[in-house]
């Protein structure tokens, strides 16, 4: 009797004193669940939708721009008064507008910088107090670990409002972004898609990254880029005279199978990447072929060539470029002969080759009678690129277009020019096949070097007859009159709704010697 009496009064004071404290549970309780809806509201608010209306090149009518292309996606509100988004949202881009979430106002955008490499773009409202009431979304400055939960933020395809996908983090890998520039990728598994690009990816409360890819033949594969590629960005950017990011451009080789390092005569002890093929062939470079690169500054090299980036996870040695270069040197220590040795290494943003891409120019060009010429690009290899059967018949001739792709510029070749664009209709082409994407060898027997050099041929020429002939084996040879060939110039011009035989860097070279004459 007295035991169940001390119960029921036990029971009584802790019913008494929960109801004291409730009260205040509830208003901690409302409290956090306001601060919770606030936060929520301040990331929603620092995501807007992008709309762009794009007018990139095209390469195989040089003259001209493509057809405009209107594009959505998505932006995040940064520090300074800007937006970041991905670069090939607003490439090319004759008008950009940004939209708030729930606003019914578009406002016009500026932008301010763009890294095609690093597909990142910075942009400005031209309303200022935009910012007012839209702030700056919070950063992480840590990587995700693997397996953390992450939201995505933004606009996707087949809507107006914003969009929240809820997944994780699948995996971190260093990769190529476009040639040559490499960076830190974030794979997730929550759902991204078109219209995604440049929205937020939150873990927690704070932003670790920007949306920037999908894969489309896979299901819940997106990736994104990491808030450490977006401040060297945004650094580079802000020193005023962005240079882009330091990479190492030697061709190197894991170190895995037991047979060749008995070739290189490597103890069990010595792991690292072996250098096949230096950057640069110069006798003074610091790595020769066959080196072994154990470490890059203190971070040991793997024989896979990997470096640990967390305590579960590996990236290519190639990381840790972009923390290490000062001044455009790099710290490597390297095994030569069975000796380890420290070298420096120089780094650069910038890696010349025979094919670059237009990093956002447009396409130079010169119009010669019914012939067009352009400097070959990326841009101009997209075609071949996607036809299988093409590229194996480019193969097969020995085009340059496909045979030198990969190949530095020297003092010989600076770029290759090639036929961009059919013959236009004309009598001097009869019995001529069309040579559209060959590659100009010579002009009357003087090797061609670039686009400028060519023009400059074709201008000071004192022959009569021009003849052309293409690098590949296939090729006829080409000849025509000269005072013919520039007499048509004007009248293919006109026929074809063209402005000028030349883009302006070709016409004044092309102009120089009648410049001069005068």
């Amino acid at each position: 009797m007295t035991i169940r009496l001390c119960q029921s009064l036990m029971g009584r004071a802790l019913l008494a004193l929960a109801l004291s404290f409730s009260p205040l549970m509830a208003l901690r309780s409302m409290a956090a669940e306001t601060a919770s809806t606030a936060n929520a509201t301040a990331l929603e608010n620092a995501v807007v939708k992008v709309f762009s209306t794009l007018r990139p090149p095209d390469p195989y009518k040089p003259w001209s721009k493509a057809a405009p292309q209107s594009v959505t996606g998505s932006g995040v509100v940064i520090d300074g008064h800007r937006i970041l988004t991905n670069a090939h949202m607003v490439a090319y881009a004759s008008q950009v507008q940004i939209q708030a979430n729930g606003s019914g106002d578009k406002l016009s955008a500026t932008v301010l910088a763009i890294s095609e490499g690093m597909d990142l773009a910075l942009l400005k409202v031209d309303d200022e107090s935009f910012f007012d009431t839209h702030k700056p979304m919070p950063r992480a400055n840590v990587l995700p670990d693997v397996r953390d939960a992450v939201m995505a933020y933004g606009y996707p395809l087949g809507g107006n409002s914003l969009s929240i996908t809820k997944g994780i983090v699948s995996r971190i890998e260093f990769v190529r972004y476009h040639y040559p520039v490499s960076g830190l990728r974030i794979q997730i598994d929550a759902a991204i898609n078109h219209g995604n690009s440049g929205g937020a990816v939150i873990a927690g409360d704070k932003m670790i990254g920007l949306a920037f890819a999908t894969v489309t033949n896979a299901q819940n594969v997106g990736y994104i880029i990491p808030n450490e590629e977006i401040d060297l960005f945004l650094r580079d950017q802000d020193s005023g005279a962005p240079k882009g990011k330091p990479a190492l451009f030697d061709v190197t080789q894991t170190m895995e199978n037991p047979a060749l390092r008995s070739m290189l005569k490597l103890g069990k002890g010595v792991e690292g990447a072996i250098v096949m093929t230096p950057a640069s062939k110069d006798a003074q470079y610091p790595l020769k072929e066959f080196d072994v690169i154990t470490k890059i500054g203190d971070y040991p090299i793997d024989n896979q060539g990997m470096v640990k980036l967390t305590a579960n996870s590996r990236v290519r040695f190639q990381y840790r470029v972009q923390q290490l270069a000062k001044n455009g040197m790099l710290p490597l220590t390297v095994v030569r002969n069975g000796a380890p040795m420290n070298v420096s290494v120089p780094v650069s943003a910038s890696h010349p080759m025979l094919v670059p891409g237009l990093e956002g120019a447009y396409p130079s060009y010169f119009i010669f009678g019914p012939m067009v010429f352009s400097k070959v690009t990326a841009e101009f290899m997209a075609g071949p690129s996607a036809n299988a059967p093409m590229l194996v018949g480019m193969s097969f001739a020995g085009n340059p277009l496909v045979t030198r792709r990969g190949d530095a510029p020297d003092a010989q070749r600076e770029e290759l020019v090639a036929v961009s664009a059919p013959f236009f209709p004309h009598k001097l082409m009869n019995g001529y096949s069309n040579r559209f994407f060959s590659v100009v060898y010579s002009v009357n027997g003087i090797p061609v070097r670039s686009l400028a050099h060519m023009v400059t041929l074709l201008r000071d020429l004192p022959d009569e007859m021009v003849t052309f002939r293409f690098e590949q084996r296939d090729a006829e040879l080409v000849v025509v009159p000269r005072k013919e060939m520039l007499a048509a110039t004007e009248s293919v011009l006109s026929d074809n709704g063209i402005r000028s035989e030349a883009s302006p860097d070709m016409l004044k070279v092309w102009n120089d010697k009648t410049t001069a004459n005068n």
